[in-house]
């Protein structure tokens, strides 16, 4: 079991071919939907992500404030199929949270979340700020992490 943090350009061909699978299986073929997931975000984002055995078993991208939005933000947050189950969603998003935080400077993170996943996130101090939405055919909701504004319950 092996941590890595990398920029886009520090991946190595065969990193880089291991994360954009895992996305595609899960985003693409998992969840069945047909979207841009190669949208020129990666080449900006620090790539934090499991590898167990040779395999992605966790990834999340990071992007820093001003990229996509005014905050800094995590996406393509994944735990592939055969690593479900073990605490690496919770694992991979406390690393990634750590490092906006502590690498970055920034304390406001913003996701787009699942719907589904509004407990999971809010456990982590995400706060839902928008209402839900269709977005490629999944309900989701827009969060914000405020480090300065965190509710006694987070």
């Amino acid at each position: 079991m092996q941590w890595y943090v990398k920029t886009f350009q520090e991946l190595t061909n065969d990193e880089l071919y291991d994360l954009l699978k895992a996305r595609f299986d899960v985003f693409v073929m998992e969840q069945d939907c047909i979207y841009p997931e190669l949208d020129n975000y990666d080449q900006d984002a620090i790539h934090i992500f499991l590898k167990i055995g040779g395999q992605v078993a966790a990834n999340v991208r990071v992007l820093q404030s001003g990229s996509r939005y005014p905050e800094a933000s995590i996406g393509r947050v994944l735990v592939t199929k055969e690593f479900r189950k073990y605490g690496y969603g919770r694992e991979i998003m406390k690393k990634a949270i750590a490092y906006i935080e502590e690498k970055l400077g920034d304390e406001k993170i913003k996701i787009q979340a699942q719907a589904y996943l509004h407990d999971f996130y809010g456990s982590l101090g995400f706060r839902q700020i928008s209402e839900p939405y269709m977005d490629d055919g999944i309900l989701h909701i827009d969060m914000l992490r405020d480090k300065n504004n965190m509710s006694l319950s987070s």
